[in-house]
C-alpha cells in the first residue's frame, strides 16, 4: 500500500507533484475543485480531489488518517483575510463580518489539527499575517526565490511563514544563481 500525502486548501496540486513522482498517493482538499474524482497516474499512484472545505471533508480525512500511512500533510489556508499586506482592508471587512479573521484562523487550525492527527510531518503556510498573533512566531520563514533550483518561476520576494510539527525538517535553501536577482514585485493578497 502506497503512503499518502495530504494537501489542504490546494486546488492546483503543484505541491504534491514531487510526492507523486516518488510514488506516493496524494489527496487534495479544496472547495474549488469542481467534482470529487480519483485519478490514477502512469506510475500507479493516485490523486484524490475532494471538492469540500476541510471541515466538510473531515469524515474522509479521518478515514485516510486511520486507514492509510500518511507521510506528510501541508495546508495552505487562504491569506486574503489575515495577510498584513491586506491590513488596509481589514476595517471594511470587519464591518461586513466581525468574525472574518476568526474564520480564517479556524481554517489554519483545521490544517494544524489534520497534521497533528496524522502523526506525519506537517506544515501550514501563510505570508506574514495576523496568524503569528494566534499561533505564535512561525517556525520557519523564507522567500520563494530561496528554492528556485526546484521552481525557477518562483524568483521573487515574498516573506512566507511556516508553522510546523510532527518532525517536519525545513529543507536547505537551494536558489538558482543563474536566474539573477529575484524581482521585488508586491505579492499582496487581493482585497476580498
Amino acid at each position: 500500500m502506497n503512503g499518502v500525502a495530504i494537501f489542504l486548501c490546494d486546488i492546483t496540486g503543484i505541491a504534491g507533484e514531487p510526492w507523486l513522482a516518488a510514488g506516493y498517493d496524494i489527496v487534495l482538499v479544496d472547495p474549488q475543485h469542481t467534482r470529487y474524482m480519483v485519478e490514477r497516474t502512469t506510475s500507479g499512484a493516485t490523486v484524490e480531489r475532494i471538492p469540500l472545505t476541510i471541515l466538510q471533508a473531515a469524515q474522509r480525512l479521518g478515514e485516510i488518517v486511520r486507514g492509510r500511512h500518511v507521510v506528510f500533510v501541508a495546508g495552505f489556508p487562504p491569506c486574503t483575510d489575515v495577510a498584513v499586506s491586506g491590513a488596509r482592508w481589514f476595517e471594511d471587512k470587519r464591518k461586513a463580518d466581525p468574525h472574518f479573521q476568526a474564520k480564517a484562523a479556524l481554517v489554519a487550525e483545521q490544517c494544524r489539527m489534520v497534521g497533528e492527527l496524522s502523526g506525519a510531518p506537517w506544515l501550514f503556510e501563510n505570508p506574514v499575517s495576523v496568524l503569528s498573533s494566534i499561533f505564535g512566531k512561525p517556525d520557519h520563514t523564507f522567500h520563494p526565490w530561496h528554492f528556485t533550483s526546484l521552481e525557477p518561476d518562483d524568483n521573487y520576494t515574498k516573506q512566507t511563514c511556516l508553522w510546523v510539527g510532527g518532525g517536519f525538517v525545513m529543507p536547505d535553501a537551494c536558489p538558482d544563481a543563474s536566474l539573477g536577482e529575484p524581482d521585488n514585485r508586491i505579492h499582496a493578497c487581493p482585497p476580498w
